[in-house]
């Protein structure tokens, strides 16, 4: 069976209203002669002559009395799908979304978060869920709405991304440690004992990479998989930690924070999200929603006094 022809249900449904082939050419800005010819298939197609002469006019068809009223929804459904989406009403929006973060964000980010999602959609719900790796599955699935991270070579080239703010990799040591106490040299900071953090245990890293031109070599004691670990064994040790600046803020409070004395890469936070989602108006909110607290996020004063040896 032939696929219809869609675009003759609005031909039909002005037909119909007009129950004229010359009023209704003109209210579509055809000729007569072309609307003759949409109502020929139309008559083919439904199989019904539709509309009849009676004098000096037509009169619709029991047929057509019959479809006139189902033609005219159908065509009014079609304009409000094809029309632009209004913006949401966010007093009574009720929605869900799923954020897949690495420790930290939600430390530092997800309170100013909550509470500005609360002021205009006390209705969304936020789910936080830990990231562990950068597959981009969760996103093109749609169990997770958006996520936030570096931007990897697994990341899925269909994924959408926008930067949220730059961070930098710093050192972190107890209160009263030796590093607190004077100026951190290159060879003080690698003659300590470190603290690796790698979700896949690995060793070395960009900190790594950055002290080999110098002949230097950090003492790695331990491998971690999160910066929470890792600040949590050099609050209670003499084990040093180097985590990101500004995605640890709040996790730092109580802790001594210098600047290292080698300059590793620095890199970008950004947010992610899968192409479907790119127009939907709540997705859209709420991704600027994210970029205002992430851009507006001040330091917190509590993290811990913070030293510059640049």
């Amino acid at each position: 069976m032939p696929t219809p022809d869609l675009n003759l249900l609005v031909t039909l449904d002005v037909l119909l209203a007009e129950g004229s082939v010359a009023r209704a050419a003109k209210r579509l800005r055809l000729s007569p002669s072309a609307m003759s010819r949409a109502l020929a298939r139309l008559r083919d197609t439904t199989g019904d002559p539709l509309l009849v002469r009676a004098g000096r006019g037509l009169v619709p068809t029991p047929r057509a009395l019959e479809l006139r009223e189902q033609v005219g929804q159908l065509v009014q459904d079609a304009n409000a799908v094809l029309r632009p989406a209004e913006r949401p009403n966010f007093k009574q929006l009720v929605r869900s979304f799923t954020l897949r973060t690495r420790e930290g964000f939600v430390e530092n980010f997800g309170l100013g978060l909550i509470a500005r999602i609360r002021e205009e959609a006390p209705g969304v719900r936020l789910c936080f869920v830990q990231k562990t790796n950068k597959d981009s599955t969760p996103l093109r699935d749609g169990s997770v709405d958006l996520e936030t991270g570096v931007l990897g070579t697994t990341t899925g080239p269909e994924v959408r991304m926008q930067a949220l703010f730059q961070d930098r990799f710093i050192g972190v040591v107890r209160p009263g440690h030796t590093l607190s106490q004077s100026k951190v040299t290159p060879a003080k900071y690698a003659a300590g004992e470190h603290i690796s953090v790698s979700r896949l245990g690995l060793k070395k890293d960009l900190v790594d990479q950055s002290l080999e031109p110098l002949g230097l070599e950090r003492q790695i004691i331990t491998i971690v998989g999160g910066f929470s670990t890792a600040l949590a064994l050099a609050r209670a040790s003499d084990l040093i930690a180097t985590v990101p600046e500004r995605y640890t803020g709040n996790l730092r409070a109580g802790l001594h924070s210098f600047s290292l004395p080698v300059r590793p890469p620095g890199f970008t936070i950004s947010l992610f999200w899968h192409p479907r989602l790119d127009a939907d108006p709540v997705h859209r909110w709420l991704r600027g929603c994210i970029r205002e607290v992430c851009t507006g996020q001040l330091p917190d004063p509590s993290a811990g006094r913070m030293e510059s040896f640049d």
